[in-house]
């Protein structure tokens, strides 16, 4: 229902998403307006540049059907607002806060303005509490911390998003010797019918479904909604952590639609375009989502982020891969490699990072052991790949007993560690799995651990049965495709 109460009718011309009004000097800039059509429909427009002669309104739900002669214009509310209560955990509302689940409306707290406001970096709190998301590639290797914002690059096809209904269904904060459960919201922007649908069939009936928010901009929905999909997310997860002090997961799929939509609504405005046909500004309004992840003194709460983007041609370079890699804090990156191989999920740990790994574990967050284990399991990973590249060129038969060792030991990392189908792991499961492999070295060679920590989680090594242990393990037949 519209809030407007005087209409005026100044359309003077329309153009893609965008309508400009004439003598619109009572409308500002940011401010919410109402284009009534001639057989009553109501869409909403946003006013996006204001001077005394015109003012420039993107439409959210399109301009079809609108005449400079025909459609009225009317003031709704000076800014764009969200309205937000608690019951909200459990609703699917559209990509800009309404209800679209087909259940009864809810009774709601207060309204927001979407566009937030930045944090203050002296009222910041460091992020410290570990996430546990149950999948090894993230949680031993990447871990994503409390208040840290973590992307996922993936690559058309990869399939990222049963990557994200795990995370969504599974994630949990661990430590100061507790769990406790996540306020999880969901942005989809311009997802298919087919992956909302997955999605939601995965969560519904779940214990997660209780405490999930979903805002859903789908593939056939009006593109510029997709510009305040993640805002209301964001003012949602800010009412949620900072208002009532709770842990919250964003996650934000895909910032690529999100990006190409920034895109049209920049040609349609005529532009200067800058790399790739993007704004200038991409760079900027990109932060203004990114940066609203984070906790602040004086609240229980925080909001942790995990943005979604696809890269185009499974380019790393790609504009939009590019900028989101400086904002946030590290990238979880998937290997179309693994996934050929089947392997789920397909996470390729040398190119991924969590610059903030260390802040969230160790003793009283996961375990002692965490961060010189990873180094080891790591560093004979990385080994194994060199080696695995080495055989496409000399063969197998130029390699050392120690080169066949590290080409067994990557295969084996891939099979057991990486890939877990659907299982879910613990982050002890993780540790001890990474202990696990490690057997099949001699302790000599465990160089990155500190031997009080060999001596205690790996007891059974000795000079006399390590070497053993290890022709054992090289007897195995090694897959060395790539």
């Amino acid at each position: 229902m519209s809030l407007v109460t005087t209409y005026y009718r100044n359309v003077t011309c329309v153009t893609g998403p965008l309508v400009f009004l004439e003598g619109a000097e009572q409308f500002g800039f940011g401010a919410m307006l109402d284009l009534v059509l001639p057989g009553g429909e109501v869409r909403t427009g946003q006013v996006l540049e204001a001077s005394r002669e015109l003012a420039l309104v993107q439409v959210l739900e399109g301009t079809s059907q609108i005449g400079p002669a025909a459609a009225q214009v009317g003031f709704r509310e000076a800014a764009a607002t969200v309205k937000l209560s608690p019951y909200l955990m459990g609703r699917v509302l559209d990509g800009s806060g309404r209800p679209r689940d087909g259940r009864p409306s809810v009774v709601y707290e207060e309204r927001r303005n979407i566009n937030g406001a930045p944090l203050n970096p002296v009222a910041r709190l460091q992020p410290r509490l570990f996430i546990e998301t149950g999948l090894s590639a993230i949680d031993g290797f990447n871990t994503l911390v409390r208040g840290q914002k973590l992307p996922i690059f993936s690559g058309p096809g990869l399939p990222v998003h049963e990557i994200v209904s795990s995370i969504l269904e599974r994630a949990r904060v661990v430590g100061d010797n507790e769990e406790q459960g996540l306020v999880v919201i969901f942005a989809a922007m311009g997802i298919t019918h087919r992956e909302a649908t997955a999605y939601l069939d995965r969560i519904r009936g779940s214990e997660a479904s209780q405490r999930l928010i979903t805002f859903l901009n789908l593939a056939d929905d009006p593109v510029i909604e997709r510009l305040v999909t993640p805002r209301c997310a964001l003012t949602a997860a800010e009412y949620f952590a900072f208002t009532h002090g709770m842990h919250v997961l964003v996650v934000l799929a895909d910032m690529t639609n999100y990006c190409e939509a920034l895109r049209e609504v920049s040609g349609a405005r005529e532009e200067i375009p800058g790399r790739r046909g993007y704004p200038g500004m991409m760079y900027t309004d990109l932060a203004s989502i990114y940066e609203r992840a984070g906790s602040v003194k004086g609240s229980e709460g925080s909001i942790t982020q995990i943005p979604v983007v696809t890269m185009p041609d499974d380019d790393i370079t790609h504009p939009i891969v590019d900028l989101t890699g400086y904002i946030t804090e590290g990238q979880v990156v998937l290997s179309r490699a693994l996934h050929h191989k089947g392997l789920f999920p397909p996470v390729d740990v040398l190119p991924s990072l969590s610059r903030l790994m260390n802040n969230g574990i160790g003793i009283g967050r996961t375990r002692e052991d965490h961060r010189e284990l990873a180094n080891q399991l790591y560093a004979c990973y990385a080994n194994g790949i060199d080696i695995r590249r080495l055989v496409s060129i000399v063969g197998e038969d130029a390699l050392t007993e120690s080169d066949r060792r590290y080409l067994v030991f990557a295969d084996r990392f891939e099979r057991e560690m990486i890939h877990q189908g659907d299982q879910r792991r613990t982050i002890h499961q993780t540790l001890d799995k990474g202990w696990e492999l490690l057997q099949m070295f001699p302790a000599s060679e465990l160089t990155r651990i500190r031997r009080v920590l060999v001596e205690h989680y790996y007891p059974e090594t000795g000079p006399a049965n390590s070497d053993e242990r290890a022709g054992q393990c090289m007897n195995q037949e090694p897959k060395t495709g790539s």
